[in-house]
């Protein structure tokens, strides 16, 4: 069970990591307009706005290997930072768009039960 929590917990950190490449990196750039529907004016308007969003779950992912790499010591950063991913998926589910639900709270908060039940 250890195993698949952490498997699951990795791949929550490594979407983190792709976020942070959209947001930071890409926000402007054709795939980034596409993946996020925006115009190009808009997306050039907002780009500092993603940037910081970006950097934020970059921070996410950080934590999130932080808590791996403390193996069973890093428990309760694990819950912490995975709470931290529920809370902001929900928050942008309700404020900007429903599939931030989907992609970010929900494995967010599968990854947190399967180390829940591993402990």
């Amino acid at each position: 069970m250890t195993t698949l929590a952490n498997i699951a917990l990795s791949i929550v950190a490594l979407l983190h990591v792709y976020f942070l490449v959209l947001e930071m990196f890409l926000w402007d750039k054709p795939f980034g307009r596409k993946t996020f529907g925006l115009t190009p004016e808009f997306a050039a308007a907002s780009k500092s706005l993603a940037a910081n969003q970006g950097l934020y779950n970059g921070f996410l992912a950080a934590g999130l290997a932080w808590g791996l790499c403390l193996g069973a010591a890093g428990f309760q950063v694990k819950l912490f930072f995975l709470a931290c991913v529920i809370v902001a998926g929900v928050f942008g589910a309700i404020t900007a768009s429903r599939k931030i639900l989907w992609v970010q709270a929900v494995p967010g908060g599968v990854a947190l039960a399967l180390v829940i039940l591993a402990r």
